[in-house]
C-alpha cells in the first residue's frame, strides 16, 4: 500500500514509522524547510510521564501514555527512565496533596529521599512524590533518529512541500499538519505554549522535575550540556509570536524557585508555538474518504504519538478497523 503522510512533525513521523514496519510504502511531504524546526514538537519538553499528566488529562491519555517509553526506545533510543520528581515551595505544600489525589504510581518522599534522587535539590525541599515509572528523552535528538531511521528503511521526505490531500497519488493519505487543519478541522483550536532553554553548569538534574504553584505550574526537565528546558505555559490562544515578559517572568521564577543557581543561568533559546487541540483536549483520528486525520495532541505530542500511530496504522491499512479515538465522517 502507499501512504503519503503530510506534516512531519512528532505525530506525522511517528505515523510514517509505524506504517513502514507494517509493510507500507511511504512518502512524507513536509512544507518547512526541515523537520522539526520552529513546530511544537521542537519546544517539546519530550517527558514521557503518564500518570503525572493524570492529574489534569483524561484517562485515555494515562492509559494510551503508558505505551510512550517503550515505543521511543525501539524507533529512535535515548529513552532515559529515570522517573519525575514533583515537588512544591514551603508555602505550597498543599499543593502536593492535591497533585496525589488526583494521579497514581508514586511515592511520597521526604527530604532525605529528595537529595538521594536528586543532590542539588538537598535541604531545599521538605516533601515531594516520585513518580519511579516515568522517563524522558530529548525531542530533537529523538525526531532526528526517526528521520535518518526512515530514510534509511527506504521512506522519502520532501521538505518544502505545501501539497494537498486530494492532489497526493497515494492510496490512503494521513493529514499531520496541527493547527495548520484547521481549514478541514473547524473544532480545533491553539492553546500557545512558551518555553526557556537555559545553560546552567552550577546544577545538576537527573530526571524531569515539576514544581507545583496554585496558579502555575512549570517544570524543568534536564538535557546533555548543561541545558535545562524550562516550561511550558498554556495560553489558550493560537498567535505564535514571540514570548510575553510575564511569561518569561514566571518561566524564570520557577527556574529561581528550584534552585537559585538558575539566576546565573545563560538563556540558550526562547521558544513558543500554539498546540492543536479539540474542546475535550484529547486526541482524534477523523476519516473521510481516504484521508485520515491525525490531530489533536494538545500537551501531550510525544507521550500520545506512539500511541496514535499504532491507532492510525490500524486504521489506515484495515478500511475495517475501528480504533479507539476514530470518527468516521463523509468523504
Amino acid at each position: 500500500m502507499n501512504v503519503a503522510v503530510i506534516g512531519a512533525g512528532v505525530v506525522g513521523l511517528a505515523c510514517a514509522s509505524e506504517l513502514l514496519a507494517r509493510g507500507a510504502s511511504v512518502v512524507l511531504h513536509e512544507r518547512g524547510p526541515g523537520v522539526g524546526a520552529q513546530s511544537c514538537s521542537w519546544y517539546a519538553g519530550g517527558m514521557l510521564a503518564p500518570w503525572c499528566e493524570g492529574e489534569t488529562a483524561e484517562e485515555p491519555v494515562v492509559r494510551l501514555g503508558q505505551e510512550a517509553a517503550d515505543w521511543w526506545e525501539r524507533h529512535a533510543g535515548g529513552v532515559a527512565r529515570q522517573g519525575t520528581l514533583v515537588v512544591a515551595p514551603s508555602r505550597d505544600r498543599t499543593e502536593l496533596g492535591s497533585f496525589g489525589r488526583r494521579t497514581s504510581h508514586f511515592d511520597e518522599i521526604d527530604s532525605d529521599a529528595i537529595a538521594a534522587l536528586e543532590p542539588d535539590l538537598a535541604g531545599r525541599f521538605s516533601r515531594g512524590l516520585f513518580f519511579g515509572g516515568e522517563a524522558h528523552l530529548d525531542p530533537r535528538r529523538a525526531i532526528a533518529a526517526l528521520v535518518e531511521r526512515l530514510v534509511a528503511k527506504g521512506a522519502a521526505i520532501h521538505f518544502g512541500s505545501a501539497v494537498e490531500a486530494a492532489d497526493l497519488d497515494a492510496d490512503i493519505v494521513l493529514d499531520c499538519r496541527g493547527l495548520a487543519a484547521r481549514d478541514v478541522l473547524p473544532d480545533l483550536r491553539g492553546v500557545k505554549g512558551e518555553m526557556l532553554l537555559l545553560r546552567s553548569h552550577e546544577i545538576n538534574l537527573s530526571r524531569p522535575v515539576r514544581l507545583l504553584h496554585p496558579r502555575i505550574p512549570l517544570y524543568i526537565v534536564p538535557r546533555d550540556g548543561g541545558l535545562f528546558m524550562v516550561g511550558a505555559t498554556m495560553i489558550e490562544s493560537g498567535d505564535r509570536r514571540r514570548i510575553s515578559a510575564r511569561s518569561m517572568l514566571e518561566l524564570l521564577g520557577a527556574a529561581y524557585a528550584l534552585h537559585p543557581a538558575f539566576g546565573e543561568a545563560e538563556v540558550v533559546e526562547i521558544g513558543t508555538d500554539a498546540r492543536p487541540a479539540f474542546p475535550d483536549n484529547l486526541p482524534r483520528l477523523v476519516r473521510r474518504g481516504r484521508v485520515l486525520h491525525v490531530n489533536g495532541l494538545y500537551r501531550h505530542g510525544f507521550l500520545l504519538s506512539p500511541a496514535m500511530a499504532r491507532m492510525a496504522a490500524d486504521a489506515a491499512l484495515n478500511p475495517q478497523a475501528r480504533p479507539e479515538l476514530l470518527h468516521d465522517l463523509a468523504a
